[in-house]
C-alpha cells in the first residue's frame, strides 16, 4: 500500500509542473509580442547626411590657415584677413587661377613665371574684362607666404603702401585698410571681408 501511494504522489507532483511551465511560456510570448508591436511604431531614426558644400568650405580653410597662422609671425598678417582674402578672390580655391596655378589672391605676376588671363577689373564705376599677366606658384602655401610678404614689404614703388594692414590688431581695421591702402578696386571689398570671417569665424585662428 506504501508503495502504490507513493506512486500516485509522485504523479501529482509531476502534472503539476506542466500548467507552470504553460503560464511561463504564454508570458514570454506576450512580453515579444507587445515588444514586437511598440517596435513598429517607433519613429525612425534621423540619418545626418553632410552638405558637401560645407564640408568642401571646411576642407578649404583648415588647409590654408596654419600656413596663415605661420606667416603671421613673420610678416603680422593677420590670419583671418589672408583666409577671407583667399575665399573672395579664389572662390573656395576653385578658381581657374587657384585650381591650376595655385595662385589664391590674384597676384599679377613679378617675374616669367606667369600666366595671361582674362580679369574682371572695377574701372569706372564698372566691372571691365582685361587681360593681365598672373603669377603661377608651385602650392597654395607658396601663394600664401607671397600674398603676406607683399603686404609687409609693399610694392616697388612704396614699401609702405600698406602699413596699416601690418599694423591692424583686429579684422575689421584691417579689412578696412586694404580699402584704404589700395589693394583692391572693388568699392565693396572691405565688407565681403568682414562678411565672411564672421560668416565662418575666422578671428579664431588670429
Amino acid at each position: 500500500m506504501t508503495k502504490k501511494r507513493t506512486r500516485r504522489r509522485t504523479k501529482r507532483k509531476r502534472g503539476s509542473v506542466v500548467p507552470v511551465l504553460i503560464v511561463f511560456i504564454m508570458g514570454i510570448l506576450c512580453l515579444a509580442s507587445v515588444r514586437l508591436f511598440t517596435t513598429s511604431f517607433e519613429q525612425p531614426k534621423a540619418t545626418t547626411v553632410e552638405d558637401p558644400t560645407k564640408l568642401a568650405h571646411t576642407k578649404f580653410i583648415k588647409q590654408i590657415a596654419p600656413t596663415a597662422q605661420e606667416m603671421q609671425t613673420t610678416y603680422h598678417v593677420l590670419p583671418s584677413i589672408t583666409i577671407a582674402q583667399a575665399i573672395l578672390e579664389s572662390d573656395w580655391g576653385t578658381s581657374g587661377l587657384a585650381s591650376r596655378y595655385y595662385n589664391l589672391f590674384g597676384v599679377k605676376a613679378n617675374d616669367n613665371n606667369s600666366v595671361t588671363l582674362s580679369t574682371q577689373e572695377f574701372v569706372g564705376g564698372s566691372y571691365q574684362t582685361v587681360k593681365a599677366q598672373f603669377q603661377v606658384y608651385s602650392s597654395w602655401r607658396e601663394s600664401i607666404i607671397d600674398h603676406d610678404r607683399l603686404l609687409a614689404e609693399g610694392t616697388k614703388w612704396n614699401a609702405n603702401q600698406y602699413a596699416d594692414v601690418i599694423a591692424a590688431t583686429n579684422y575689421i581695421d584691417g579689412a578696412k585698410a586694404l580699402q584704404q591702402d589700395g589693394y583692391a578696386t572693388d568699392p565693396a571689398y572691405t565688407q565681403k571681408l568682414i562678411s565672411i570671417i564672421q560668416k565662418y569665424h575666422l578671428y579664431q585662428y588670429d
